[in-house]
This record gives C-alpha cells, sequence and structure tokens, in this order.
C-alpha cells in the first residue's frame, strides 16, 4: 500500500474509531506530513518496502533539523503508532518502527502559582464591563475551580453545566466524559455571567449551545481563551508565565497540600493513570520543604 494512502487511513480510524479530538489528530497528520515528505525523498512508494533503518533514518533527520526535544518524541510517537496500525490492518507483515527509540526528556515538573494570584487573576477578569468582565470572570473561575483543560472550558454547552447540583459535565480527550463539583464562587460567576452578559453576546449570533460566547455571539475560542487569561495576568501585575494549564496545575496543587487524596485528583483532572497526577505531589512536597526551610528554627543544619 502507498504511504499516503496508508497514513489517510490511520488518520481517518483514530478520528472516527477512537474518537480522538480534533486536536490530536490535526497534530497527528501535522507529523505524519513530515514523514511522508522523508519518505518521498527515499523514493518509497509501498508502505511494505520500509526498513527499520530507514525509519530510524527519519529520527536522525528531525534531529538534524533541529527538532526540539519535545516535538521530536511527538512525532515518533505518531510514526510508531502509525506503523503498528498499519501491521495491525495488515498492510505490512512486519512493524520497521518496533525497534524507534524516543528521545529522553527532561521531567518538567509544572508550574502552580498561589492561592494570592489565583485570587489577583480571577479579581482582574472583572475589571472590564459587561459583557467581557462577567465572562471573563466566569471562565476564570471554571478553569480553576474544576482544572478543566482549557479546550474542555471552551467546549462547554449550557446544559453541560448543573448549577443547582453544583456540577460540571466535561469531555476530555478521547470524548471521555467525567462530573466536576462546582464550588459558589464559580457557580456565582456562572450565575451572573448568564445573567448579565451572555444574552447580550448571543444576540450577536446565530444561536449556539456553547456557555461561552465571544463578541460575535460564536463560541469562544480556544485562542481566544489565552488571549484573555492573558490580559488578566497583566491587568493583576503577575509577571510570572501564565496559561490555562497553569490553573489547571494550580487546582491540582492546591488540592493536594490541602489534603486531597491523589486518587481523587485523578479522577477530577481527568487523568486515565495515577502516575500523570503524582507529579503534582512532588511540587507539593516542593513546597512543604520550602516552608519548613523558611519557617523552622533549626532547618538549616536538617539533613
Amino acid at each position: 500500500m502507498k504511504p499516503q494512502r496508508a497514513v489517510a487511513g490511520y488518520l481517518n480510524s483514530i478520528a472516527v474509531e477512537r474518537s480522538l479530538s480534533d486536536n490530536t489528530v490535526s497534530a497527528y497528520s501535522r507529523d505524519l506530513d513530515r514523514y511522508l515528505a522523508y519518505l518521498d525523498t527515499l523514493a518509497i512508494e509501498n508502505l511494505s518496502d520500509l526498513t527499520g533503518e530507514q525509519v530510524a533514518g527519519f529520527a536522525e533527520y528531525l534531529s538534524d533539523e533541529g527538532l526540539a526535544p519535545s516535538s521530536l518524541a511527538r512525532t515518533l510517537t505518531a510514526v510508531r503508532s502509525f506503523h503498528k496500525f498499519a501491521l495491525g490492518e495488515g498492510w505490512t507483515e512486519d512493524n520497521p518502527a518496533k525497534d524507534l527509540k524516543l528521545p529522553k526528556q527532561d521531567k518538567r515538573l509544572p508550574k502552580p502559582i498561589s492561592i494570592e494570584e489565583v485570587t489577583a487573576l480571577i479579581d482582574a477578569a472583572s475589571i472590564p464591563d459587561p459583557p467581557i468582565g462577567p465572562r471573563d470572570q466566569a471562565l476564570m473561575e471554571v478553569l480553576y475551580g474544576t482544572g478543566a483543560r482549557i479546550s474542555e472550558a471552551v467546549g462547554l454547552a449550557i446544559d453541560d453545566v448543573d448549577l443547582e447540583g453544583h456540577a460540571v459535565r466535561l469531555f476530555g480527550k478521547g470524548r471521555k466524559e467525567r462530573v466536576v463539583p462546582l464550588g459558589s464562587y464559580a457557580i456565582d460567576a456562572i450565575e451572573a455571567y448568564l445573567v448579565r452578559a451572555r444574552p447580550e453576546l448571543a444576540s450577536k449570533g446565530k444561536g449556539t449551545p456553547a456557555l461561552f460566547l465571544n463578541t460575535l455571539g460564536r463560541p469562544l475560542s480556544r485562542q481566544s481563551a489565552w488571549a484573555v487569561i492573558q490580559a488578566c495576568a497583566d491587568r493583576a501585575g503577575i509577571t510570572s508565565h501564565i496559561s490555562p494549564h497553569t490553573l489547571r496545575h494550580s487546582y491540582a496543587t492546591h488540592l493536594l497540600s490541602g489534603g486531597a487524596d491523589v486518587r481523587v485528583v485523578q479522577e477530577l483532572l481527568g487523568h486515565s493513570s495515577v502516575t500523570t497526577t503524582q507529579i503534582y505531589t512532588a511540587v507539593s512536597i516542593e513546597t512543604l520543604k520550602e516552608t519548613f526551610a523558611t519557617s523552622h528554627p533549626r532547618a538549616r543544619s536538617a539533613r
């Protein structure tokens, strides 16, 4: 089978059968386009003609191009997944990517912000006049109050929010559904937004069930939500790097610091493995060490 046709079949499979998000499918598509371009330079016309050495050469080619380790790892992961799929479909008799090694990456601990900084960030969201201020404050309260990914937050429909039941339904990776509790601050902010702001924003559009709308009455995009967070950080005078994931990191870290069980936090974040969640326990321990070092009279001599 021709590589281009095989890649098209693979992308269709992960989009339809595995129900991966549009963002994930787009990322895999870009990575595999780069792989196809490399195969063109080798004049590979049939997928079964590929050798392990040639696939390994793609990794060397990417390294020579100066691709960052994280981007290199993501691209090679796409290639390994693609070839595993092709073998399973019977398009090849062997998997030339089975020995493909991913580059080692330094484990980066998430960088949460303090509770005081979170408060300042959310307060700064309310500064613009309606309808923008109430919308932005509700968005920030949802992000920090539920630990939602930015795609999950902007993907919310009004019916996904149960204000009386104090809960919100989020759809994570692969459209995996989870229900997360809503605190009183988030509930109050959402109610204020629905009453004072959303009707005005909705009047500019053609009607959509999306919870968060832009000034044209259309669903708020991930890029626009990112810009909201940056603007809030600027108004709050926060100089450290702030991203949508910063609020998710802070949500998890503050829960664990407050005594929450790591497996409960795993469920709240929608992690498939508790190992992913445990990275936040390392952050909490570092915070405890810093507090001990600055507060205990004999901390300096401790071993």
